[in-house]
C-alpha cells in the first residue's frame, strides 16, 4: 500500500488521470519526496494532450502513510481544508482533484500543483534572519484565521470546542495515559496548563502544525518568500492563539534559539504581521501559554510516534528518533512553569 509507485500504480493512475482529464495522460515521472512520517508524497509529472488541461503539469500526489496518528485528517478532509484556505488567499499549493477510489492506489490521495522552495528547518535557519519573511509569515497566518466556522464547510471537523485550552489538555493526557510508560514532566506540564488556562475566546479555523517544515520559502536574491502552508492534516477548530504560540515555541526554532519566530527572524516582527492583517492585538502572556502547550503537545506526539515503532506497528528509524526530542522538551516544560507567566 505505501512505499514507492509501482509499475501497475502507474498504470492505473495513467488510465484514471486519463477519466478526470478527458483526455490522454502520459506519466513522465514520478519519485518519493522527503519526509511525511504520517503521510506520503509524491512528485508527479505529467502531459496531458489536450482537453481542458493541456501540457505538462508538476505535480504532488500526497496518501497516507502506513499507519497514521490518532489526530491525522483523511486525504478527503485535508483536500477539503485546501480548497477552504486556497480561497482564502492562504499561500497554498493549488489543489486539483481527490481521488477516494480503492482501486487506484489502495488508499485515497489528491494531487496539487507542486511549488518551489526549501522547507526544512535545518536549513531554512541558516539564511539570514529576516523581519520581511516573518513579518508575511504572521499575515499568512492571519489569512488562515480569517476561516470561521460560519464560512466554511468544513463539517468534518466537528463541534466547535466551547473551551479550546482545557479541551486540549485533556486529549493530551488521554493520549499520554494510553501509552506504556509514565512521562511525569509531561504530566507536569498538563498540570501546569490545566491550573492557568485562559478563558476562552474567538474560534476559528487553525492550522495546528504552523512552523518550519511546513512552511515552503523560496529564496530569491531580494530575500525570502512563502511560497505554501503545507501538511493540513492537524487542522481544527481552535484559539487563534495556538497556532501562534505553536509557530513561537522555542523547539521549532532549529537551534536558532535567539530568533523566536521560527528560527528565522525576531518575534516581533511576526506578530506585526499577524497584528496588521487581521486587525487584532496580541496579549504576549497569553501567548506564553500556548508556548506552553506547543511543547506539551509535541512531546505527546514524539511519544506517539515513537510508540508506533517500539509497538512494531511500523517501524522505522525515523519514528524512532523521534523520541530522542521528548527529553529537550521536558527540560524546556519545566523551565517555562517554574513561574506563572
Amino acid at each position: 500500500m505505501a512505499g514507492n509507485l509501482t509499475s501497475d500504480d502507474r498504470t492505473r493512475l495513467t488510465d484514471w488521470l486519463s477519466g478526470q482529464a478527458g483526455a490522454a495522460v502520459r506519466i513522465l515521472a514520478t519519485e518519493r519526496l522527503s519526509g511525511g512520517a504520517i503521510q506520503e508524497n509524491h512528485r508527479l509529472e505529467i502531459d496531458v494532450a489536450g482537453g481542458p488541461w493541456p501540457g505538462r503539469h508538476d505535480l504532488v500526489l500526497r496518501r497516507d502513510a502506513a499507519s497514521a496518528v490518532a489526530t491525522s485528517h483523511s486525504r478527503a478532509e485535508e483536500f477539503a481544508l485546501l480548497k477552504a484556505a486556497h480561497t482564502a488567499g492562504v499561500a497554498v499549493p493549488t489543489p486539483c482533484v481527490l481521488c477516494e477510489n480503492l482501486d487506484i492506489l489502495g488508499v485515497p490521495f489528491f494531487l496539487m500543483h507542486r511549488v518551489m522552495g526549501e522547507a526544512r528547518g535545518s536549513r531554512l535557519v541558516k539564511e539570514a534572519p529576516s523581519a520581511d519573511l516573518v513579518y508575511a509569515i504572521g499575515a499568512n497566518l492571519a489569512r488562515i484565521h480569517s476561516i470561521t466556522p460560519q464560512g466554511a464547510d468544513l463539517a468534518f471537523l466537528g463541534p466547535l470546542p466551547e473551551d479550546p485550552a482545557r479541551a486540549a489538555v485533556a486529549q493530551y493526557r488521554a493520549y499520554l495515559d494510553a501509552l506504556p510508560d509514565p512521562h511525569p514532566a509531561v504530566e507536569w506540564g498538563l498540570a501546569w496548563l490545566s491550573d492557568h488556562a485562559p478563558d476562552p475566546g474567538a474560534i476559528v479555523l487553525c492550522h495546528r502544525d504552523y512552523r518550519i517544515g511546513n512552511l515552503m520559502i523560496a529564496h530569491e536574491e531580494t530575500g525570502g518568500t512563502l511560497s505554501a502552508t503545507l501538511d493540513w492534516e492537524f487542522a481544527g477548530w481552535s484559539d487563534p492563539l495556538e497556532d501562534i504560540g505553536w509557530f513561537l515555541a522555542k523547539c521549532w526554532r532549529f537551534g536558532r534559539w535567539e530568533e523566536e519566530a521560527g528560527g528565522l527572524g525576531p518575534r516581533d516582527a511576526f506578530l506585526a504581521g499577524y497584528e496588521d492583517a487581521s486587525g487584532c492585538r496580541i496579549d504576549p502572556a497569553a501567548v506564553t501559554y500556548w508556548e506552553v502547550m506547543a511543547h506539551v503537545r509535541w512531546a505527546v506526539i514524539a511519544l506517539q510516534q515513537a510508540w508506533r515503532h517500539v509497538s512494531g506497528e511500523e517501524p522505522s528509524l525515523e519514528l524512532a528518533l523521534t523520541a530522542h526530542v521528548v527529553p529537550e522538551l521536558e527540560a524546556e516544560i519545566l523551565a517555562m512553569t517554574g513561574e506563572a507567566p
